[in-house]
């Protein structure tokens, strides 16, 4: 039960977190199109991990995808850092990032067990 609520306040923040890069969105649109189109991704799956925080049980899909995609794009930004392709200043980005991809790995719910009813009917 307390891992469910973390978790419920986890996609809670985080889908806040990301929701509220509609801001940096609106100001990087003509400047950064590329960004702007990477953070409008970020913000419509911030709406859909508010709407998976009521049942989390429900998104285990949305919240593997978050988690995984967060390592990814993390991996992107970090080598990127690395080869001096963007700021080093954005490592922390990607360790946020991580940090999101393990806490909702670890949080995840249970895979749920279906049980199978014979066709006989016994």
């Amino acid at each position: 039960m307390r891992r469910e609520r973390g978790l419920k306040v986890v996609l809670v923040v985080v889908g806040l977190l990301f929701c509220g890069l509609v801001y940096p969105l609106v100001l990087f649109v003509q400047q950064e199109p590329a960004l702007a189109m990477m953070m409008s991704l970020y913000v419509t799956l911030g709406i859909f991990l508010l709407l998976a925080a009521r049942n989390p049980s429900a998104n285990r899909s949305l919240i593997a995808f978050t988690a995984w995609s967060s390592f990814a794009h993390a991996a992107v930004m970090s080598l990127q850092a690395f080869r001096n392709f963007i700021a080093r200043g954005e490592l922390i980005g990607s360790a946020v990032l991580v940090i999101i991809g393990v806490v909702l790995i670890v949080l995840a719910p249970a895979k749920q067990r279906v049980e199978r009813v014979s066709a006989s009917g016994a």
